[in-house]
């Protein structure tokens, strides 16, 4: 009878002491991952060593599930649990992704239509080809999370089981502990020992959705009540009649640019330049701020915010008011029949349904100005060629009739890089100057890796946004000029730092005596540059404040516009 070849010999029993090695490093890294899944926080402010310094409530109930249920059933629950704590660290990074850039968490709702957007930036940011790589590199790392806490949970759960006499009186353990450090309100560096971190964030965005879903109806009532939406036309804006308006917002200008001791002097320079200037052509104007209700990115909703009257705080609540009947500003204006309405919007690259909404005759995106030149990462077109375009195309035409335009200036959005420069007006043309400045200017990649270069270069792209406005009134301006110009929202917290607040400035500039005089009561400062003590109002109330100031009159003679427009600095 033939002898059986031998049993082949596996590495673990080759080498004993490094398998155990091997298996308990495992093990080690296995705890760790689940460990700070468990206590990561959602914001990056808060990651620092103290965030870990907790007991997770998480991982005491976890134990005692797996020590309770059968084997088989423990296997699956541990597998489901470690699936569902991968996801909830994925929901922390969301999150914290969200606060960085936009100063509130991640809806999940409401906010997965902004990954096209992100992935837009990418594109225009990195090529391409980076922003392929970018997001594949995010879906293999969120899929690899998931999987590996997954493995972690069950391989921490056989333990347990094997160990059960140790892990009861373990867990009996750590379970008394945690309620006696919640009894007493034990803390390490002002945050509670016993930690629920993981649960509370989960209950904290179920919160989120629950009152999403109540916005929109509270928001559908909101909305209904419009003081002016059957106003006639010989009751709207009586006394702006043959001026004409311009209504101009400079992505990004927060208040932080006019304040922060690491650009406020230089912008205030330009602002205070800006002023003289004007004030030498005759111009006057008067600033105050406003609240917007985003910050970091989200313009349409500032916008539709602005131009609506209503807090448009979300996607949701932008659906709503772009698709209603709501009266807008621009929508007012053209309600008269005495203006031709038009928008000047380089930011727009593809078609814009909601344009309709406000009201314009007729809408300039970045295919419509006749503009050769490149794009200086996301913005399509310079400003300074944006504002040259309405003074070709609208502006400027002869025996035209008066004009109320919206223009949208998209220079200083991020990644503020490369900047474009200023040009002599006679020198601009068809824009293809612009690629040799381009190629001289800065790289939005090395810009974006390096904090303190992405602040300078905000500050330069606020500088050139301002500089561009104010050049355009001082050469077109005439007596018949009205400018109101503001922010959408501040930039990200990578400029600004934590805490920087929703205000954004906005000044209202003309040579017309009569037209600064019919807003002496708001309490607006003298010149560009609000100052510190400026009046602060919600971005929502100034469509009814900008319409009873200049001769509208309600449809609803009952309500007084004063109070439906009144309020100062509030909160959402």
């Amino acid at each position: 009878m033939a002898e059986e070849p031998p049993a082949p010999v596996s590495v673990r029993d080759r080498h004993p002491a490094l398998a155990r090695a091997a298996s308990w490093t495992l093990t080690g890294l296995s705890a760790l991952l689940v460990f700070l899944a468990l206590l990561l926080p959602n914001e990056t402010g808060l990651l620092t060593p103290g965030a870990f310094a907790h007991l997770p409530v998480e991982a005491i109930i976890g134990a005692g599930a797996v020590l309770v249920l059968p084997p088989r059933a423990g296997r699956v629950a541990a597998a489901v649990a470690g699936a569902v704590l991968g996801l909830v660290t994925l929901l922390n990074f969301l999150d914290m992704g969200f606060h960085t850039v936009l100063d509130r968490p991640f809806d999940l709702v409401l906010d997965w239509i902004l990954f096209d957007d992100a992935e837009s930036f990418l594109r225009d940011t990195l090529g391409r080809a980076g922003a392929v790589a970018a997001v594949i590199g995010v879906v293999v790392l969120a899929l690899a999370l998931v999987v590996l806490t997954t493995l972690a949970v069950v391989r921490l759960a056989g333990l347990l089981v094997r160990h059960s006499g140790a892990t009861t009186r373990t867990t009996l353990l750590f379970g008394t502990v945690w309620v006696t450090c919640t009894a007493l309100g034990v803390q390490i560096a002002g945050a509670p020992v016993a930690s629920r971190t993981a649960t509370d964030l989960v209950q904290n965005h179920a919160d989120l959705v629950t009152a999403g879903l109540k916005d929109g109806k509270q928001f559908a009532k909101e909305a209904a009540v419009d003081h002016f939406r059957d106003t006639p036309s010989d009751r709207l804006l009586t006394d702006l009649r043959g001026k004409d308006v311009i209504f101009t917002f400079i992505e990004s200008y927060g208040r932080s640019a006019i304040e922060d001791p690491a650009m406020a002097p230089q912008v205030g320079e330009v602002l205070a330049d800006g002023t003289a200037r004007l004030k030498a052509a005759g111009f006057a104007s008067e600033s105050g701020f406003l609240t917007s209700p985003v910050a970091g990115a989200g313009s349409w909703l500032a916008h539709s915010t602005f131009m609506s009257g209503m807090w448009i705080k979300n996607q949701q609540r932008y659906r709503s008011v772009t698709s209603s009947d709501r009266l807008t500003l621009t929508g007012a204006f053209g309600r008269t029949g005495d203006w031709r309405t038009v928008g000047i919007m380089p930011g727009v690259t593809r078609s814009w349904p909601e344009g309709k909404f406000f009201g314009l005759d007729h809408i300039y995106d970045s295919r419509d100005i006749g503009y050769r030149g490149p794009k200086f990462s996301w913005s399509p077109v310079p400003d300074q060629y944006s504002l040259d375009a309405y003074e070709r195309l609208e502006h400027g035409r002869e025996n035209r009739e008066p004009l109320m335009t919206e223009i949208v200036l998209a220079s200083s959005h991020n990644p503020w890089s490369p900047i474009p420069e200023m040009l002599d007006w006679d020198e601009i043309g068809d824009g293809s100057v612009y690629h040799g400045i381009k190629k001289a200017g800065t790289d939005p990649k090395e810009t974006l890796a390096d904090p303190e270069k992405l602040r300078r270069e905000y500050r330069r792209a606020i500088e050139y946004s301002l500089s561009s406005l104010i050049s355009y009134v001082e050469k077109y301006g005439t007596d018949d000029t009205v400018l109101v110009f503001l922010g959408d929202h501040q930039p990200n917290a990578t400029v600004t730092g934590p805490g920087a607040g929703r205000d954004v400035p906005i000044s209202i500039v003309a040579r017309d005596p009569a037209v600064l005089e019919r807003i002496s009561d708001w309490g607006w400062q003298d010149g560009l540059k609000p100052g510190p003590d400026a009046p602060v109002w919600r971005m929502d109330t100034f469509r009814d404040r900008f319409l009873t100031a200049y001769g509208s009159q309600p449809d609803d003679e009952r309500s007084s516009p004063g109070k439906v427009a009144a309020g100062g600095r509030t909160e959402e």
